[in-house]
């Protein structure tokens, strides 16, 4: 690439900067802000965004034209959110079984991908909820969960273009690195310590459950980008700027989030899934 060509290149790739900078100053602390209120306006938004997930991942695998396909997931999605919102949790689950099983139904073609799609978008929201409905631990654990994912992404991002190098996965991720992926880690690795500085919790455990983020939420990330690549489908949508659609921007924290809800879950704290995370 000759310098008329690096020049353009390096001008956009400083816009496309400054517009996730801006995206971000806007949507981290309302997102902050709701996780800390809680209740139903955080089932509200975590139901909302799985809604637009699902959606996003109908249009890359090419089944949004078929209307009965995506009302028969929002519906469930929705349905799901009224429980959990009146504290039926069971009901949310049993809620978005039935909706798996009435996409399945419904699907003309491309059954298995838009039921895969379903799910998807139903493990972020009951997962993301979950989390958030202990009342001592919560907001704690929630937050741990989102900096150690905004960490890996802000430091897997810088690392990978201050540094260069091997690619980690060309074939599904051209731009990422092996460099990428350590300053991630490295990412998730400060904010266990940040978290334990703060008396939130003790190092050693926050380290450990922060490395494993760290690598599930990179995992998640590669698996959207496997998924947009097999459809041919550089962006999800365009809806936030400077960082793609709900799936590009979320694909590491659903990765994330579902499974810090199934660690806690398996842990078995009769305290709730925060304090399961929180408190070793």
């Amino acid at each position: 690439m000759d310098q008329d060509q690096r020049a353009p290149a390096a001008a956009s790739g400083s816009q496309n900067l400054r517009m996730r900078i801006m995206a971000a100053l806007v949507l981290a602390p309302a997102a902050i802000a709701i996780a800390w209120t809680g209740g139903p306006l955080w089932i509200a938004l975590v139901t909302l965004a799985a809604i637009g997930m699902y959606v996003e991942w109908l249009t890359i695998v090419g089944a949004a034209q078929e209307k009965q396909t995506v009302a028969a997931g929002i519906a469930a999605l929705v349905v799901s959110g009224l429980c959990l919102a009146f504290g039926y949790g069971a009901l949310s689950l049993a809620a978005l079984l039935i909706g798996g099983v009435a996409v399945a139904a419904v699907s003309r073609r491309l059954r298995l991908w838009s039921v895969a799609g379903f799910c998807y978008a139903a493990a972020a929201a009951f997962a993301s909820a979950q989390v958030r409905l202990d009342g001592d631990y919560g907001f704690v654990a929630l937050m741990f969960v989102l900096f150690v994912v905004w960490a890996a992404d802000i430091g897997g991002y810088f690392a990978g273009r201050g540094i260069g190098g091997p690619k980690l996965w060309p074939r599904v991720s051209p731009k990422k690195t092996w460099a990428g992926a350590v300053g991630g880690f490295a990412g998730g690795l400060a904010v266990a310590a940040g978290f334990a500085a703060f008396d939130l919790g003790r190092l050693a455990p926050l380290l450990l459950l922060a490395a494993f983020l760290s690598i599930v939420s990179q995992s998640g990330d590669l698996f959207e980008s496997a998924v947009k690549r097999r459809f041919g489908v550089k962006d999800s949508s365009q809806i936030i700027p400077g960082h793609g659609g709900l799936l590009d921007r979320l694909d590491g924290f659903v990765a994330a989030i579902v499974f810090a809800a199934l660690f806690g879950f398996l842990r078995g704290d009769a305290d709730g899934i925060g304090h399961a995370l929180m408190v070793w």
